[in-house]
């Protein structure tokens, strides 16, 4: 063993490899990227490696996988689940034959998410067993427990770090390469009555999935990280905490050198460890129970009481005495323990004042392309009725002032759909879904089809900017590469829409002002499913160009180019409008809006 320091996903990855990995896929999405990307850098070329095209995608691959034998390890955030629900609920009742872990990271906050769902509540409705780690260490370690779990119960489990979890850092004891685990797959053996799911294989199996559960929970009371601090011998003796995750970490810090009740940490949510509950409820007259996100022990902790005739007082969400939405800190932790022991808080009076944060609304960056289409479908559509339908991305941005070109975004791909339902009530709206190229791949080609088969009359805008960009800049079916390093041939994102049906696809590129203002009017004035590819690349991603300026002389102070593009690249100095030489990227967008052409410079002399 060795000390190194590590961001809790990459321990995740490090620990997934220790354990003997032999595949792993996903898709991006904060807070879980990193897992994937971790893996594919310690790859001895023993692992397969795969950045799949949504999270159904991946969860089948590591299915197929784990069926031969294989350890396999498949990673998204919390909504990702969502995509991935279909095959997780049969593959419960189907089982593995080697080790087969989903890790799906959740985001209290959110902090970059669009729900707090709680993944626990997933175990428990697919009936899959789940670990909860609460440090960057226990992560570790607790990755390679889980395939352990799972190879020898025959079932795919969950594992559910949160976003404090993720991308905490910590100096940590890994393996050594000679102690870490080397898995040799046997291979697929076929056997029909195991691995085709028919009603009455899925009655036995359900059977013995629910045998197999409370077995779990039997062995989950002795499972070292479910456990008991016992409390000091001041403590009142009769208030106990349950906690879990990051927020045990949090309830040990506020009990540092205090009168320190006894402590229930809870690893596995479900099967929940019910003897060892029972053990600490014995004897407690109230358990205040702090978690993120939901309930879930405070309503085991209930029902056992019931169950066993206990006359424990189970305190927390349900309660009032612990917020019921957003992620638990040290300091709302610290508050919650202090009202439930009857401590003395500080007064406000003896803390520092808090310093001021500054405003920083999220923006799309300079020289972003996606900023460009927005424009030009805006200015297009000047004095027409129309809806701008979005999605989940960089170009969600794209509802910020002053493009205000967002109507509405629920979830990845749904953009493509809701245009159409909109469609449908408000015939004469003129109908655009915004949608980038990973996306495009993930989820939105069903929205395309279903368009053109129950003939929608709407414009799709896929914005190519030839990168996954939010989650990190992965590639994707789009880019040519893979994550092995193979270079393959791109997936034509014009072709694919002509195959499904589209006669009208025209690409351009958003920087050319002019042109795609055009073709929009153009392309959207037609009837049916048409779309358009606004195409160029990410501004991450490229050399910058030398940047624009601003001649004074020229410049009329009508900001225009501030009020219609909202470019962080364009400030106002000593009250005139100045462009920042570190930020421009010198796409050009703005001298094509300047109605006095003030804005060039070197680049255009």
């Amino acid at each position: 063993m060795h000390k190194e320091f590590l961001m809790g996903n990459a321990a995740i990855a490090r620990g997934a490899v220790a354990a003997g990995l032999n595949v792993i896929s996903g898709y991006p999405g904060t807070p879980s990227t990193e897992v994937l990307e971790t893996a594919a850098k310690y790859n001895d070329g023993s692992i397969y490696v795969e950045w799949s095209v949504n999270e159904k995608a991946a969860l089948e691959l590591g299915a197929g996988a784990a069926y031969c034998g294989a350890r396999s390890m498949v990673t998204m955030k919390q909504v990702g689940l969502n995509v991935a629900s279909d095959p997780l609920m049969s593959l419960a009742y189907i089982g593995v034959k080697g080790g087969m872990v989903i890790m799906v990271a959740d985001d209290p906050g959110p902090i970059s998410s669009q729900t707090e769902q709680d993944t626990r509540h997933f175990a428990s409705f697919s009936k899959l067993p789940c670990f909860d780690p609460s440090s960057v260490q226990e992560a570790y370690d607790m990755i390679q427990e889980a395939f352990e779990y799972s190879e020898k119960y025959h079932t795919p489990v969950l594992f559910r770090p949160t976003t404090r979890v993720c991308h905490g850092y910590a100096s940590i004891e890994v393996r050594d390469e000679n102690e870490c685990v080397k898995n040799t797959p046997e291979g697929f053996v076929k056997d029909s009555s195991k691995w085709v799911i028919f009603p009455r294989l899925s009655y036995n199996a359900h059977i013995s999935i629910e045998k197999r559960n409370a077995e779990l929970s039997d062995v989950f009371s002795d499972y070292s990280r479910n456990y008991i601090t016992a409390g000091k011998p001041d403590a009142p003796a009769r208030k106990g905490i349950a906690s879990h995750g990051i927020s045990f970490t949090y309830v040990q810090e506020a009990l540092a050198g205090r009168e320190a009740p006894k402590v229930l940490k809870v690893s596995t949510p479900f099967p929940f460890p019910e003897k060892l509950a029972v053990e600490f409820l014995n004897g407690l007259d109230e358990v205040l129970c702090i978690e993120e996100l939901d309930p879930v022990i405070e309503r085991e902790l209930t029902y056992i009481c019931g169950k066993y005739h206990l006359g424990t007082k189970i305190l927390g969400k349900l309660t009032g005495n612990v917020k019921t939405a957003g992620e638990n800190t040290c300091d709302s932790v610290a508050a919650n323990i202090a009202d439930f022991m009857g401590w003395e808080k500080k007064s406000a009076a003896e803390l520092p004042p808090a310093p001021e944060l500054p405003i920083r609304p999220p923006v799309l960056c300079a020289g972003c392309p996606h900023r460009a289409s927005f424009y030009a479908v805006k200015e297009a559509m000047k004095g027409k009725k129309a809806v701008f339908c979005g999605d989940i991305g960089c170009y969600t941005l794209g509802n910020a002032m002053p493009l205000d070109m967002v109507d509405t975004c629920l979830c990845m791909g749904a953009g493509v759909n809701i245009t159409q339902g909109i469609g449908k009530i408000e015939p004469d709206t003129t109908c655009f879904a915004f949608v980038g190229d990973s996306t495009f791949f993930a989820s939105a080609i069903t929205g395309a089809i279903n368009a053109v088969y129950n003939q929608a009359d709407m414009t799709l805008v896929v914005l190519d900017n030839s990168t996954t960009a939010m989650t990190g800049h992965q590639p994707h079916p789009g880019t040519g590469r893979t994550m092995m390093g193979q270079v393959v041939d791109k997936v034509n994102i014009e072709a694919v829409l002509r195959g499904v049906g589209l006669k009208t696809v025209e690409t351009v590129d958003p920087l050319d002002l002019g042109r795609a203002v055009e073709t929009v009017k153009r392309v959207a004035a037609e009837k049916g499913v048409k779309a358009i590819i606004f195409k160029s690349p990410c501004a991450v991603l490229i050399k910058p160009e030398k940047p624009y300026s601003i001649d004074a002389e020229k410049c009329i102070g009508c900001k225009k180019c501030i009020n219609s593009l909202g470019c962080p690249g364009i400030v106002i100095s000593d009250g005139r409008v100045t462009i920042d030489a570190t930020l421009c990227t010198g796409c050009g967008l703005c001298s094509q809006v300047c109605p006095v052409n003030a804005i060039g410079g070197e680049r255009n002399e």
